[in-house]
């Protein structure tokens, strides 16, 4: 008995040793990020700082290059092809962000409000495929297929306009200059459409259905019921959707690229296909370098306003449920 108390004293206080001390977990959980972490540096942070270093230079990527400090960016304030360029993404941020995030919100708050409830669940997850169809498609591709819908001989839109009788609408709609831009428009808004409608529907999952049903038996409608309650609840998902597309429409590239080459006479030029013929065609690798990185500071910009705004939306949406 003495001998049993005399063993318990000595082990009150005291863990038994079971074996070598595991690391902490905020230890384990960094090594994690260590892969992450190289290959973002490696991708993004050194060919930026690389692209940044040689746009204060003049080279035509042969050779040494010429370092001539400002000079490409004093050159570009002064290129009206630049501004031209630039004024046309502000074209393709109303085409891919504007105008596919409000017809996105009121067709998500249409399939969840309305469809689901009077056709089924099932029906709204099909048409909400259908709607996101073209995100899944490569760029390249979707470009091919309309750049054969509007061509201009044998094109499905000009045969359909022959058959119903409006042959005098018929038009070369990328080979002409006044009209192209809004032709690569429309296809954007097309290719676009699904993604803020697939976000909009996953925002509106965690709104109150009470919210719905109190409003119903009130007597509101469907538009007062999208108005007062569909938009204020799920603004932290307009943010998001307005942030990513505007993004989005800045660096489009492969859709200018595969319908019509920034033609006809840069009437459908942006920044990003401006900077890769600067850089490839013009050889004139400096001024391209500019060109992108001041892109890249502008999306930038743009990307941390669109959080500030997410991030104030969130709180003020917290606040109001406390």
């Amino acid at each position: 008995m003495t001998i049993t108390v005399e063993r318990g004293v000595r082990t009150v206080g005291k863990r038994p040793h079971t074996g070598p001390r595991r690391p902490r977990p905020q230890t384990s959980y960094a090594l994690f990020l260590v892969p992450g972490v190289l290959a973002f540096l490696a991708v993004i942070i050194v060919p930026f700082l690389m692209n940044a270093g040689v746009s204060f230079t003049e080279w035509s990527g042969i050779g040494s290059p010429k370092w001539t400090g400002l000079a490409n960016y004093r050159r570009l304030l002064d290129d009206s092809e630049f501004w031209t360029s630039f004024r046309h993404s502000l074209f393709m941020v109303v085409a891919m962000a504007v105008v596919p995030t409000a017809i996105g919100l009121v067709l998500a708050a249409a399939l969840f409000d309305y469809i689901g409830k009077h056709f089924g669940s099932k029906v709204a997850a099909v048409l909400r495929a259908c709607f996101y169809l073209p995100q899944v498609l490569p760029i390249a591709v979707a470009g091919i297929v309309w750049s054969w819908i509007l061509a201009p001989d044998n094109g499905a839109l000009n045969a359909l306009l022959r058959a119903v009788g409006l042959g005098s609408w018929q038009q070369d709609w990328l080979g002409e200059p006044d009209i192209a831009l809004y032709s690569v428009m429309g296809v954007m808004m097309w290719v676009q459409l699904g993604f803020p409608l697939v976000v909009f529907m996953a925002g509106l999952q965690r709104v109150d259905p009470q919210l719905y049903e109190a409003a119903e038996l009130d007597g509101a409608g469907w538009w007062r019921r999208f108005w007062h309650i569909t938009l204020p609840q799920i603004r932290p998902e307009i943010y998001v959707v307005l942030t990513w597309c505007t993004v989005a429409a800045l660096k489009v590239f492969g859709a200018v690229y595969v319908l019509t080459k920034g033609g006809p006479g840069g009437a459908t030029d942006v920044p990003s296909y401006f900077s890769f013929t600067t850089f490839f065609e013009k050889t004139q690798v400096g001024y391209g370098a500019a060109i992108s990185t001041v892109l890249t500071v502008i999306i930038l910009v743009l990307a941390m306003v669109g959080l500030k705004l997410q991030t104030r939306a969130e709180d003020a949406e917290e606040g109001a449920r406390a």
